[in-house]
């Protein structure tokens, strides 16, 4: 029997997360082909099942966790100097998570609530994104992801329909919300060579 720790264990935990990626990649693959391609400004591509949104957060924050409890220096390492880390990436997706949460609550309670401006860049920078734990990271983006599919899960009926605006004047409903939100998350999956 070999060793925790040895490269036959590595090997076999290597094979258990790929069949683990594979399956949610299929889930969040099977969930954007069923979704028909529209033409709205903020739709990220594809009008997704609204019922669908909890289980496709959940599904691309489980590969973030996964890609987390990788080997600890290779994660904060840039692939070159103008690409973010998986790590950069992990804390991206924790936080917008985190914002669209308070979004997606703030039209739920409100009617027609402005956004204040995000600016992703800067978040990075002052919040040292490079440098933080990953361990850490996971369970952060794993309860933001746990608490907004929640929240998705729990829209119904007209509510799917309330409206946002961004602080340029455009305008978002919970469902166009709900795509455009998805884009980051999985975009930044085949970023880190997740998916492929």
């Amino acid at each position: 029997a070999s060793e925790l720790g040895s490269p036959a264990s590595a090997r076999v935990s290597d094979l258990s997360l790929a069949l683990r990626m594979d399956a949610v990649e299929a889930e969040l693959a099977a969930l954007l082909a069923r979704a028909p391609a529209t033409e709205g400004p903020h739709d990220g591509g594809a009008a997704l099942d609204p019922s669908a949104m909890g289980d496709l957060i959940r599904g691309n924050a489980m590969i973030w966790s996964d890609l987390l409890g990788g080997a600890g220096a290779d994660l904060a390492e840039r692939p070159s100097p103008d690409r973010w880390s998986t790590l950069e990436y992990a804390c991206h997706v924790r936080d917008v998570y985190l914002l669209f949460g308070i979004r997606l609550q703030l039209m739920l309670d409100r009617d027609g609530p402005p956004f204040e401006n995000w600016d992703q860049d800067s978040t990075a920078v002052a919040e040292r994104y490079g440098e933080q734990d990953p361990a850490r990271v996971a369970v952060e983006l794993s309860e933001a992801a746990t608490r907004l599919a929640a929240q998705f899960d729990d829209v119904d009926g007209a509510q799917w329909q309330r409206t946002g605006f961004r602080s340029d004047g455009s305008a978002f409903t919970v469902d166009s919300l709900a795509r455009y939100l998805m884009h980051d998350p999985v975009h930044h999956l085949w970023d880190v060579g997740a998916l492929r």
